[in-house]
């Protein structure tokens, strides 16, 4: 996606978006594979028989201490948390208005990296963080108060879900991933500016609802944020919690199957595109490149969501309900594949994160392309500890198979919410075969060179 402005000897090790080779696996890659779906179908069969009913409940988690829950909750550490964003946003957009088209300049980094890629582990840590510090939220607040007006001024309501929002990320994949000179300037000008006035205009039309359910990257951060281990419990009190206990909060609702399609897909497209057989096939191809990655990239979106709607539709076959029921079914199972995209980002956008994420430092530093360095940081040199390929190759497998086990112990939790006990354990047969070919399929996408 976008090349460092200086890897130096790295430009060799550090493979793209963090996907490495089958080479770099500690285990031979036919063992991965067999202990993976092995690992799932005996979490399949222990929730089976031991856990028969829902266990989750909103008033489970440990405590965090007053003095902590104090500071996550103080109006100081969002109000230092906003103007650091803002800070970042303004020194970004100076870069953008007046640096070079070069890749001497910071944007194409603070925008694929810091905001794509750190946004989406920052949301896994600590929440749906974007809510807090998203300057286009705060200029339309900022706006409403300055006018006297009422921040639930709406002139029309908002009535589409969660669509908006997966038309949205559906998009900034396509920019990120398919895109010709995603980095150039004039590009990311455009991008930027089309993104700013369309979240102005639909704020502006539907009130803030637009950020709460159409804004593509709360969407992002919101739906990551589930798998945080910081959390509310049902008294409003700040818990330590699993990830099972987020993603069982959210419910279906209008569009949240194209978002879960779109941020799963997407990663997994991201993956597929590295492959050399791929990269072979689109260069040789009579094809416009750009038009094959884009059908490819948009089947990864439906492949995702189709099959997930033949599993719940054969699940409810197996329940003994209509086959009307798959409709709400894979709604209130799309929630389960969460975990997975999640274990998906850390997989293929760990080695991006680390190492890119220090180069970003060095740019931000000199926002003119002129040599100065402004924020002492255009010396810093990357550290490559967290990119060993062993380690890389280890935090991918590990974060896959996590992911995927979460999603079975997710899916088992809402099978036995929402379908007839009697059937609720043979329901789930679909979900899993799903669940496997996922996992399976997601360890070849990384590991096959």
């Amino acid at each position: 996606m976008i090349a460092p402005a200086s890897l130096g000897s790295w430009s060799t090790a550090l493979p793209g978006h963090g996907v490495g080779s089958r080479s770099d696996l500690p285990l031979p890659f036919a063992a991965l594979v067999a202990a993976a779906g092995a690992a799932l179908l005996i979490s399949f069969v222990a929730i089976g028989f031991l856990w028969r009913e829902p266990r989750l409940r909103e008033s489970d988690g440990l405590l965090l201490p007053d003095w902590l829950a104090g500071v996550l909750d103080s109006r100081w550490l969002r109000l230092v948390a906003q103007v650091l964003a803002v800070a970042l946003t303004l020194w970004t957009l100076f870069a953008l208005v007046f640096g070079p088209d070069s890749a001497l300049n910071p944007v194409p980094h603070v925008v694929y990296v810091w905001f794509w890629v750190g946004l989406a582990f920052a949301s896994m840590l600590f929440g749906p963080v974007w809510r807090v510090i998203n300057p286009v939220r705060m200029l339309h607040a900022g706006v409403l108060r300055l006018a006297r007006v009422s921040p639930d001024l709406a002139v029309l309501p908002y009535r589409w879900g969660l669509w908006p929002a997966a038309l949205g990320l559906g998009t900034f994949t396509w920019v990120e991933l398919v895109a010709e000179e995603n980095t150039s300037l004039d590009f990311l000008r455009l991008l930027i500016a089309s993104f700013f006035a369309l979240s102005l205009l639909g704020a502006a039309v539907f009130g803030r609802t637009w950020f709460d359910l159409a804004d593509p990257f709360e969407a992002w951060s919101r739906l990551l944020g589930l798998l945080s281990p910081l959390g509310r419990r049902d008294d409003g009190r700040w818990v330590l919690r699993t990830p099972l206990h987020g993603v069982n909060t959210l419910r279906g609702q209008r569009g949240l199957v194209a978002t879960v399609a779109v941020m799963l897909g997407g990663t997994a497209y991201d993956g597929f595109s590295a492959n050399l057989g791929w990269a072979t096939f689109v260069q040789s191809s009579p094809l416009p490149s750009s038009l094959l990655r884009t059908v490819t990239l948009i089947g990864f979106f439906g492949l995702v969501a189709l099959t997930l709607w033949l599993a719940s539709a054969v699940s409810v076959r197996l329940a003994g309900e209509p086959l009307r029921q798959s409709v709400s079914l894979v709604s209130d199972m799309a929630p389960s594949l969460i975990p997975i995209a999640g274990g998906y980002v850390i997989a293929h956008y760990w080695s991006l994160w680390v190492y890119q994420g220090q180069v970003t430092w060095q740019l931000l530093s000199d926002p003119l392309g002129t040599g100065a360095d402004w924020l002492g940081t255009a010396g810093l040199v990357p550290a490559d500890a967290l990119i060993q390929p062993t380690l890389v190759a280890t935090i991918q497998a590990v974060s896959i198979l996590v992911g995927h086990l979460l999603g079975v112990l997710a899916a088992h939790e809402r099978a036995i919410t929402v379908l007839p006990h009697r059937a609720a354990i043979i329901g789930q047969v679909p979900l899993m075969v799903v669940m496997i070919l996922y996992t399976v399929g997601g360890l070849t996408i990384l590991f096959t060179p």
